[in-house]
Protein backbone atom coordinates (compact mmCIF):
# COMPACT_ATOMS: atom_id res chain seq x y z
CA UNK A 1 0.00 0.00 0.00
CA UNK A 2 0.91 3.13 -0.83
CA UNK A 3 2.59 5.83 2.44
CA UNK A 4 0.26 7.40 4.27
CA UNK A 5 1.36 10.63 3.15
CA UNK A 6 1.22 9.53 -0.85
CA UNK A 7 -3.04 8.75 -0.57
CA UNK A 8 -4.76 10.71 -3.37
CA UNK A 9 -8.57 11.41 -1.85
CA UNK A 10 -10.84 12.54 -4.44
CA UNK A 11 -13.62 14.97 -2.71
CA UNK A 12 -16.70 14.86 -5.12
CA UNK A 13 -18.97 18.13 -5.03
CA UNK A 14 -21.45 19.75 -7.18
CA UNK A 15 -20.40 20.56 -10.74
CA UNK A 16 -19.51 24.64 -10.48
CA UNK A 17 -18.98 24.45 -7.00
CA UNK A 18 -15.61 22.89 -7.14
CA UNK A 19 -13.59 26.50 -5.85
CA UNK A 20 -16.35 26.63 -2.95
CA UNK A 21 -15.19 23.37 -1.42
CA UNK A 22 -11.50 23.92 -2.39
CA UNK A 23 -12.12 27.00 -0.11
CA UNK A 24 -13.56 24.96 2.77
CA UNK A 25 -10.87 22.30 2.67
CA UNK A 26 -8.02 25.48 3.29
CA UNK A 27 -10.15 26.47 6.16
CA UNK A 28 -10.65 23.19 7.20
CA UNK A 29 -6.73 22.51 7.35
CA UNK A 30 -6.25 19.88 4.85
CA UNK A 31 -3.27 20.71 2.97
CA UNK A 32 -2.65 21.30 -0.76
CA UNK A 33 -6.62 21.29 -2.44
CA UNK A 34 -6.63 21.10 -6.10
CA UNK A 35 -9.81 21.77 -7.82
CA UNK A 36 -10.85 20.04 -11.07
CA UNK A 37 -13.74 19.02 -12.99
CA UNK A 38 -16.32 17.48 -10.09
CA UNK A 39 -14.18 17.68 -7.51
CA UNK A 40 -11.17 18.64 -5.15
CA UNK A 41 -8.08 16.30 -5.04
CA UNK A 42 -6.33 16.62 -1.38
CA UNK A 43 -3.36 14.12 0.05
CA UNK A 44 -2.72 12.27 2.76
CA UNK A 45 -3.37 9.16 5.50
CA UNK A 46 -6.40 7.36 6.00
CA UNK A 47 -7.10 9.36 9.22
CA UNK A 48 -6.97 12.37 6.73
CA UNK A 49 -9.74 10.72 4.35
CA UNK A 50 -11.98 9.85 7.48
CA UNK A 51 -11.84 13.49 8.27
CA UNK A 52 -12.63 14.61 5.17
CA UNK A 53 -16.08 12.69 5.87
CA UNK A 54 -16.55 13.87 9.45
CA UNK A 55 -15.91 17.81 8.85
CA UNK A 56 -16.53 18.71 5.56
CA UNK A 57 -20.08 20.15 4.32
CA UNK A 58 -19.49 20.67 0.36
CA UNK A 59 -18.05 17.69 -0.42
CA UNK A 60 -20.57 14.75 -1.28
CA UNK A 61 -18.52 11.61 -1.39
CA UNK A 62 -14.88 10.59 -0.53
CA UNK A 63 -12.97 8.45 -2.81
CA UNK A 64 -9.51 6.97 -2.32
CA UNK A 65 -7.69 6.64 -5.76
CA UNK A 66 -6.06 3.10 -5.00
CA UNK A 67 -4.34 2.90 -8.73
CA UNK A 68 -4.28 4.37 -11.87
CA UNK A 69 -2.60 2.49 -14.87
CA UNK A 70 -3.04 2.39 -18.74
CA UNK A 71 -4.40 -0.44 -19.81
CA UNK A 72 -5.60 -2.18 -23.66
CA UNK A 73 -7.44 -5.28 -23.21
CA UNK A 74 -9.49 -7.21 -20.46
CA UNK A 75 -6.38 -9.79 -19.18
CA UNK A 76 -4.24 -6.55 -18.24
CA UNK A 77 -6.75 -5.20 -17.05
CA UNK A 78 -6.88 -8.12 -14.37
CA UNK A 79 -3.61 -8.16 -13.73
CA UNK A 80 -2.79 -4.67 -13.30
CA UNK A 81 -5.72 -4.85 -10.93
CA UNK A 82 -4.19 -7.72 -8.62
CA UNK A 83 -1.61 -5.45 -7.74
CA UNK A 84 -3.68 -3.26 -5.75
CA UNK A 85 -4.00 -3.76 -2.13
CA UNK A 86 -6.80 -5.67 -1.38
CA UNK A 87 -6.27 -7.73 1.22
CA UNK A 88 -4.76 -4.89 3.02
CA UNK A 89 -8.12 -3.37 3.07
CA UNK A 90 -11.14 -6.13 2.51
CA UNK A 91 -11.77 -9.78 4.08
CA UNK A 92 -14.41 -12.32 3.66
CA UNK A 93 -16.53 -10.68 6.00
CA UNK A 94 -17.46 -7.43 3.40
CA UNK A 95 -19.38 -7.35 0.18
CA UNK A 96 -18.28 -5.25 -2.28
CA UNK A 97 -20.34 -3.40 -5.32
CA UNK A 98 -18.60 -2.56 -8.37
CA UNK A 99 -18.96 0.09 -10.67
CA UNK A 100 -17.03 0.44 -14.10
CA UNK A 101 -17.22 3.09 -16.75
CA UNK A 102 -15.82 3.07 -19.81
CA UNK A 103 -15.28 6.03 -22.35
CA UNK A 104 -12.70 6.44 -25.50
CA UNK A 105 -11.36 3.19 -24.64
CA UNK A 106 -10.40 -0.02 -26.37
CA UNK A 107 -11.81 -2.24 -23.60
CA UNK A 108 -15.16 -0.84 -24.29
CA UNK A 109 -17.59 -3.13 -22.15
CA UNK A 110 -17.88 -1.61 -19.00
CA UNK A 111 -19.56 -5.45 -17.59
CA UNK A 112 -16.90 -7.12 -18.71
CA UNK A 113 -14.24 -5.05 -16.95
CA UNK A 114 -15.94 -5.41 -13.74
CA UNK A 115 -15.97 -8.84 -14.09
CA UNK A 116 -12.24 -8.84 -14.51
CA UNK A 117 -11.40 -6.42 -11.61
CA UNK A 118 -14.18 -8.47 -9.46
CA UNK A 119 -12.29 -11.24 -10.06
CA UNK A 120 -8.39 -9.65 -8.87
CA UNK A 121 -10.48 -8.46 -5.79
CA UNK A 122 -11.93 -11.91 -4.63
CA UNK A 123 -9.08 -13.75 -5.77
CA UNK A 124 -6.79 -11.68 -3.22
CA UNK A 125 -9.16 -10.79 -0.41
CA UNK A 126 -11.77 -13.43 -0.33
CA UNK A 127 -14.90 -11.24 -0.29
CA UNK A 128 -17.61 -11.82 -2.31
CA UNK A 129 -19.51 -9.64 -4.76
CA UNK A 130 -23.19 -7.82 -4.11
CA UNK A 131 -24.95 -5.05 -5.90
CA UNK A 132 -25.94 -4.29 -2.41
CA UNK A 133 -22.00 -4.98 -1.07
CA UNK A 134 -20.94 -2.95 2.11
CA UNK A 135 -18.48 -1.13 0.30
CA UNK A 136 -18.46 0.06 -3.18
CA UNK A 137 -15.45 0.12 -5.86
CA UNK A 138 -14.88 2.24 -8.94
CA UNK A 139 -13.75 1.78 -11.58
CA UNK A 140 -12.89 4.53 -14.32
CA UNK A 141 -11.61 3.77 -18.02
CA UNK A 142 -10.69 6.97 -19.70
CA UNK A 143 -9.18 7.21 -23.00
CA UNK A 144 -7.38 3.29 -21.96
CA UNK A 145 -6.35 4.56 -18.54
CA UNK A 146 -8.07 3.02 -15.89
CA UNK A 147 -8.28 4.73 -12.72
CA UNK A 148 -9.44 2.76 -9.41
CA UNK A 149 -11.12 4.07 -6.56
CA UNK A 150 -13.03 3.20 -3.08
CA UNK A 151 -16.10 4.87 -1.81
CA UNK A 152 -15.22 5.61 1.87
CA UNK A 153 -18.12 7.11 2.29
CA UNK A 154 -21.26 4.65 1.94
CA UNK A 155 -24.13 6.71 1.65
CA UNK A 156 -24.03 10.07 0.60
CA UNK A 157 -22.49 12.95 2.78
CA UNK A 158 -26.03 14.87 2.33
CA UNK A 159 -27.05 12.13 4.92
CA UNK A 160 -26.24 13.76 8.24
CA UNK A 161 -28.15 11.04 10.51
CA UNK A 162 -30.17 13.34 11.86
CA UNK A 163 -33.15 14.33 9.07
CA UNK A 164 -35.68 11.97 8.67
CA UNK A 165 -38.57 14.25 7.45
CA UNK A 166 -38.37 15.48 4.11
CA UNK A 167 -40.64 17.85 1.83
CA UNK A 168 -41.14 16.84 -1.89
CA UNK A 169 -37.55 17.66 -3.75
CA UNK A 170 -35.49 18.45 -0.82
CA UNK A 171 -32.35 20.30 -1.09
CA UNK A 172 -29.49 17.92 0.17
CA UNK A 173 -27.55 19.34 2.75
CA UNK A 174 -24.41 18.81 1.20
CA UNK A 175 -25.76 21.73 -1.50
CA UNK A 176 -26.84 23.84 1.13
CA UNK A 177 -23.64 23.85 2.79
CA UNK A 178 -21.88 25.04 -0.80
CA UNK A 179 -24.86 27.42 -1.87
CA UNK A 180 -24.52 29.23 1.90
CA UNK A 181 -20.88 29.85 2.08
CA UNK A 182 -21.09 30.71 -2.21
CA UNK A 183 -23.23 33.53 -0.59
CA UNK A 184 -20.71 34.84 2.05
CA UNK A 185 -22.08 33.20 4.94
CA UNK A 186 -19.95 32.19 7.85
CA UNK A 187 -22.13 31.65 10.71
CA UNK A 188 -21.96 34.64 11.96
CA UNK A 189 -25.21 36.83 10.95
CA UNK A 190 -28.96 34.98 10.77
CA UNK A 191 -30.23 32.96 7.81
CA UNK A 192 -33.96 33.59 6.47
CA UNK A 193 -35.97 31.19 4.56
CA UNK A 194 -39.51 32.05 3.76
CA UNK A 195 -40.21 29.09 1.64
CA UNK A 196 -37.98 26.70 4.05
CA UNK A 197 -39.71 23.18 2.65
CA UNK A 198 -38.16 20.76 5.07
CA UNK A 199 -35.71 23.20 6.81
CA UNK A 200 -32.44 22.37 4.61
CA UNK A 201 -31.34 25.81 4.62
CA UNK A 202 -31.90 27.36 8.00
CA UNK A 203 -30.43 23.83 9.59
CA UNK A 204 -27.40 24.09 7.43
CA UNK A 205 -26.70 27.21 8.59
CA UNK A 206 -27.78 26.79 12.00
CA UNK A 207 -25.30 23.96 11.94
CA UNK A 208 -22.54 25.80 10.93
CA UNK A 209 -22.71 28.85 13.32
CA UNK A 210 -23.22 25.93 16.45
CA UNK A 211 -19.52 24.80 14.85
CA UNK A 212 -20.95 21.08 14.81
CA UNK A 213 -19.11 18.16 12.71
CA UNK A 214 -21.50 17.12 9.94
CA UNK A 215 -20.30 13.70 9.78
CA UNK A 216 -20.62 13.43 14.24
CA UNK A 217 -24.32 11.36 13.73
CA UNK A 218 -23.70 8.68 11.48
CA UNK A 219 -21.50 5.34 10.11
CA UNK A 220 -19.45 5.39 7.30
CA UNK A 221 -18.19 2.36 4.56
CA UNK A 222 -14.50 3.01 6.14
CA UNK A 223 -15.25 1.57 9.41
CA UNK A 224 -15.87 -1.72 7.39
CA UNK A 225 -12.46 -1.83 6.22
CA UNK A 226 -9.60 -3.35 7.54
CA UNK A 227 -7.20 -0.88 8.00
CA UNK A 228 -9.87 1.04 10.09
CA UNK A 229 -8.74 2.11 14.02
CA UNK A 230 -11.43 2.59 16.22
CA UNK A 231 -9.95 3.83 19.34
CA UNK A 232 -8.52 6.95 16.70
CA UNK A 233 -11.80 7.44 15.32
CA UNK A 234 -13.27 7.62 18.16
CA UNK A 235 -10.87 10.00 19.47
CA UNK A 236 -11.42 12.62 16.61
CA UNK A 237 -15.49 12.48 16.49
CA UNK A 238 -15.39 13.01 20.33
CA UNK A 239 -13.81 16.56 20.12
CA UNK A 240 -16.12 18.73 21.71
CA UNK A 241 -16.16 21.61 19.19
CA UNK A 242 -19.81 23.34 19.24
CA UNK A 243 -20.59 26.97 20.32
CA UNK A 244 -23.56 28.75 21.04
CA UNK A 245 -24.09 31.30 18.47
CA UNK A 246 -24.89 34.90 18.57
CA UNK A 247 -27.28 34.76 15.56
CA UNK A 248 -31.00 32.98 15.52
CA UNK A 249 -32.39 31.50 12.31
CA UNK A 250 -35.71 31.48 10.52
CA UNK A 251 -37.76 29.50 8.35
CA UNK A 252 -41.16 30.01 7.16
CA UNK A 253 -43.78 28.21 5.04
CA UNK A 254 -47.31 28.58 3.55
CA UNK A 255 -47.51 24.83 4.00
CA UNK A 256 -48.46 23.75 7.94
CA UNK A 257 -46.78 20.39 7.34
CA UNK A 258 -43.85 21.64 5.98
CA UNK A 259 -43.24 23.88 8.95
CA UNK A 260 -43.81 20.66 11.18
CA UNK A 261 -41.37 18.66 9.52
CA UNK A 262 -38.89 21.50 9.61
CA UNK A 263 -39.54 21.28 13.80
CA UNK A 264 -39.01 17.78 14.25
CA UNK A 265 -35.46 18.14 12.20
CA UNK A 266 -34.67 20.70 13.84
CA UNK A 267 -35.61 18.70 17.29
CA UNK A 268 -33.58 15.94 16.33
CA UNK A 269 -30.29 18.01 15.14
CA UNK A 270 -30.35 19.49 18.59
CA UNK A 271 -31.12 22.72 16.58
CA UNK A 272 -34.49 23.74 18.31
CA UNK A 273 -33.23 26.39 20.51
CA UNK A 274 -31.14 28.27 17.27
CA UNK A 275 -34.75 27.64 15.16
CA UNK A 276 -37.80 29.25 14.66
CA UNK A 277 -40.10 27.88 12.12
CA UNK A 278 -43.55 29.87 11.35
CA UNK A 279 -46.37 29.00 9.44
CA UNK A 280 -47.16 32.07 7.07
CA UNK A 281 -47.12 33.43 3.59
CA UNK A 282 -44.39 35.54 1.56
CA UNK A 283 -47.05 37.84 1.80
CA UNK A 284 -46.84 38.65 5.67
CA UNK A 285 -43.48 38.34 5.84
CA UNK A 286 -41.31 40.68 8.09
CA UNK A 287 -38.15 41.05 9.10
CA UNK A 288 -36.96 39.79 12.43
CA UNK A 289 -35.60 41.97 15.21
CA UNK A 290 -31.83 42.44 15.20
CA UNK A 291 -29.18 42.81 12.42
CA UNK A 292 -29.18 42.22 8.77
CA UNK A 293 -28.05 38.85 7.51
CA UNK A 294 -28.37 36.45 4.50
CA UNK A 295 -32.43 35.82 2.66
CA UNK A 296 -31.65 32.15 1.13
CA UNK A 297 -34.70 30.94 -1.33
CA UNK A 298 -35.11 27.42 -3.38
CA UNK A 299 -38.70 28.37 -4.73
CA UNK A 300 -40.31 26.66 -7.19
CA UNK A 301 -39.14 25.84 -10.50
CA UNK A 302 -40.62 27.08 -14.49
CA UNK A 303 -39.65 23.41 -15.88
CA UNK A 304 -42.54 23.31 -18.03
CA UNK A 305 -43.05 25.22 -21.11
CA UNK A 306 -46.07 27.70 -19.51
CA UNK A 307 -44.55 27.45 -16.07
CA UNK A 308 -42.79 30.28 -16.08
CA UNK A 309 -45.66 33.02 -16.97
CA UNK A 310 -47.52 31.25 -13.82
CA UNK A 311 -44.71 31.44 -11.84
CA UNK A 312 -43.60 34.82 -12.20
CA UNK A 313 -46.75 36.70 -9.59
CA UNK A 314 -44.75 34.34 -7.35
CA UNK A 315 -41.50 35.67 -8.00
CA UNK A 316 -42.25 39.13 -7.91
CA UNK A 317 -44.41 39.11 -5.10
CA UNK A 318 -41.29 37.53 -3.47
CA UNK A 319 -39.37 41.10 -4.34
CA UNK A 320 -41.56 43.21 -3.66
CA UNK A 321 -41.64 42.37 0.55
CA UNK A 322 -37.99 41.47 0.19
CA UNK A 323 -37.97 45.24 -0.75
CA UNK A 324 -39.80 46.61 1.42
CA UNK A 325 -39.06 44.80 4.45
CA UNK A 326 -34.80 43.48 3.89
CA UNK A 327 -33.16 46.99 3.96
CA UNK A 328 -29.54 45.68 4.37
CA UNK A 329 -30.07 42.07 4.19
CA UNK A 330 -28.31 40.05 1.53
CA UNK A 331 -30.50 37.90 -1.12
CA UNK A 332 -29.62 34.46 -2.65
CA UNK A 333 -32.13 32.55 -4.82
CA UNK A 334 -31.58 29.48 -7.15
CA UNK A 335 -33.86 28.68 -9.59
CA UNK A 336 -33.67 27.74 -13.80
CA UNK A 337 -34.18 30.74 -15.64
CA UNK A 338 -32.68 34.92 -15.84
CA UNK A 339 -36.87 35.21 -16.84
CA UNK A 340 -38.16 34.45 -13.12
CA UNK A 341 -35.02 35.60 -11.31
CA UNK A 342 -36.07 39.03 -13.32
CA UNK A 343 -38.99 39.00 -12.03
CA UNK A 344 -38.35 39.50 -8.52
CA UNK A 345 -37.07 42.63 -9.24
CA UNK A 346 -34.43 42.47 -7.06
CA UNK A 347 -30.64 43.78 -8.39
CA UNK A 348 -28.93 40.89 -8.46
CA UNK A 349 -25.00 40.95 -8.98
CA UNK A 350 -24.05 39.73 -12.80
CA UNK A 351 -22.52 35.99 -13.09
CA UNK A 352 -24.76 34.05 -11.38
CA UNK A 353 -23.00 30.86 -10.22
CA UNK A 354 -24.37 27.81 -12.54
CA UNK A 355 -24.98 23.83 -11.44
CA UNK A 356 -27.07 21.11 -11.16
CA UNK A 357 -29.92 20.53 -9.13
CA UNK A 358 -31.61 16.89 -9.65
CA UNK A 359 -30.78 16.59 -13.15
CA UNK A 360 -32.39 20.74 -13.44
CA UNK A 361 -29.69 23.43 -14.89
CA UNK A 362 -30.07 25.91 -12.02
CA UNK A 363 -28.24 29.41 -11.10
CA UNK A 364 -27.22 31.04 -7.76
CA UNK A 365 -28.72 34.80 -8.06
CA UNK A 366 -27.58 36.79 -5.31
CA UNK A 367 -28.01 40.49 -4.23
CA UNK A 368 -25.43 42.72 -2.30
CA UNK A 369 -27.09 44.50 0.83
CA UNK A 370 -30.31 45.47 -0.39
CA UNK A 371 -30.86 49.78 -0.18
Amino acid sequence: MKPETDLEIFLVCAPGFEQVLRAETIEKGFKKPKASHGGVTIWGGWSVAWRANLDLRGASKVLVRLGSFKVTHLSQLEKRASELPWSELLNDQVSVRLEASCTKSKIYHQKAAAERIGRAITRAAGCRLDDEGDITIKARLFEDRCTISIDISGDGLHKRGHKEALNKAPLRETLAALILRQCGYDGTEPVLDPMCGSGTFVLEAADIATCQKPGRSRSFAFEKLMNFDPELWEKMKSKDTRISPAAHFYGFDRDKGAIERSQANAQRADLGDQCTFTHAPISTLKRPDGPAGLVIINPPYGVRLGDVKKLSALYKSLGTVLMREFSGWRVGIVTNTDKLAKATGLPFVENPTRFDHGGIKVSLYQTDPLA
